[in-house]
């Protein structure tokens, strides 16, 4: 099971963005893939193909609204199937022993 946290923009449309990523969220969503969106990106779980299609179609969306795209994944592969999303926080939260700010 791949978790993989990414960030995608165009650099050359101004200083919001926003229209734009939500172009890519709504690939995203409109997918199978489980995700959870962040302030600073997006987390998506699921095969290593899912995952990296998702990606690949988000960059395909965003490209011909930019000359420059900047992105940033960071993915953390773990053998299994059983989602980690959430149990990588329930797990921090067992050790501290208390509720963190998860959202």
């Amino acid at each position: 099971m791949v978790l993989a946290e990414f960030s995608m923009f165009p650099t050359d449309r101004g200083e919001s963005v926003s229209k734009y990523v939500a172009e890519i969220l709504k690939v995203i969503d409109e997918s199978s893939i489980t995700y959870q969106l962040t302030p600073m990106g997006t987390v998506l779980e699921g095969s290593w193909d899912d995952v990296m299609s998702v990606i690949s179609a988000c960059f395909k969306t965003m490209e011909p609204y930019s000359n420059r795209i900047y992105s940033s994944i960071k993915i953390d592969y773990r053998r299994g199937d059983q989602s980690r999303m959430k149990s990588k926080t329930d797990k921090i939260e067992t050790v501290l022993d208390r509720k963190l700010k998860t959202s």
